[in-house]
């Protein structure tokens, strides 16, 4: 018997040109370099006929609604050159982001409410594919010092294949080496001044539904709210009172830079940031302040856009 080994895995993301038609992702073109993951292969619900027998026992369950989730993490770093789109635009743009493209300069991703694309998912562990179409999902990022940035994505994708197919050979040369958080790498300005920061996380906080109708099936995006979280050093209220500017709901920007090489930098901003209820704790002995963020759109569709540059 041939045992399976849980690192071994390659997967491979392609936006579908017609939704829930298999884009055929191969290892060359369309491979994500990631770890943290999880599968959970058939999800769904279960019916019960629930028959009046003149016996008791279980009747078994029919499986309905079948999907396909996975989670896993991706490192945020550049593309190599800047305006070359980076190996994860895929996965962004399956979380309802357009992706603009100008050539030499930078790649940037903003939410959208309407036309979101999506993308065939092979996931293959040692030899077994899982294949996920359909597919949309959400994002979440984390940027702490000392470590990693990463960006965390729940793909959710209709249900195809589970078959016995060989490890593809990838090519994950596009993903760049990422640098940890630091004050040299990495700087973060919010409600109008660079503040010292102990972690800043944001969660795209799309609502993903598997829909399963007469006449259709699909995974639907069907909300969107951003929010996020900043851990800042307490300072003053003096300098800075996090309090009143949660009383007054004051909205202001907050942008995050991280890298300082062309070809090796992204940046977060989000323009108008509210500050919900701080609350007060200490690391190491210095007292600080963890700030609820809530991403508000101005006009629309501009409550948070990535760049890679």
């Amino acid at each position: 018997m041939a045992t399976r080994k849980y690192r071994k895995l390659a997967l491979l993301t392609k936006i579908e040109l017609v939704e829930g038609t298999d884009s055929v992702p191969t290892g060359a073109a369309n491979a994500i370099q990631a770890n943290d993951v999880s599968i959970t292969p058939m999800a769904g619900d279960e019916e019960t006929r629930d028959l009046m027998l003149p016996y008791l026992g279980h009747q078994g369950v029919i499986l309905t609604g079948d999907y396909v989730q996975m989670e896993f993490s991706v490192e945020i770093a550049g593309a190599g050159a800047a305006g070359t789109v980076p190996p994860f635009g895929a996965l962004l743009r399956a979380c309802a982001l357009s992706e603009t493209i100008n050539v030499g300069v930078d790649v940037v991703y903003e939410p959208i409410s309407d036309g979101e694309e999506s993308v065939s998912v092979y996931f293959n562990q040692d030899g077994v594919r899982h294949v996920a179409l359909g597919a949309r999902g959400n994002v979440t990022m984390d940027f702490t010092p000392k470590r990693i940035p990463r960006f965390r994505f729940t793909i959710m994708g209709l249900l195809g294949t589970i078959s016995d197919q060989a490890l593809p050979t990838v090519d994950l040369s596009g993903f760049q080496t990422p640098r940890p958080v630091s004050k040299s790498a990495t700087t973060l300005t919010l409600h109008g001044a660079a503040r010292v920061g102990e972690s800043l996380s944001i969660d795209l906080g799309q609502q993903i539904e598997p829909r399963h109708l007469i006449g259709a099936e699909r995974i639907q995006l069907t909300d969107r709210r951003a929010t996020g979280t900043a851990v800042v050093e307490a300072d003053t209220l003096a300098n800075v009172d996090w309090f009143a500017i949660a009383s007054a709901r004051t909205q202001a920007a907050l942008q995050l830079v991280h890298g300082t090489a062309a070809g090796n930098i992204v940046q977060i901003d989000a323009p108008n940031v509210e500050v919900g209820r701080p609350s007060q704790g200490q690391t190491q002995g210095v007292v600080n302040y963890s700030l609820p963020l809530m991403l508000v759109p101005n006009t629309g569709n501009d409550e948070l856009t990535i760049t890679v540059k």
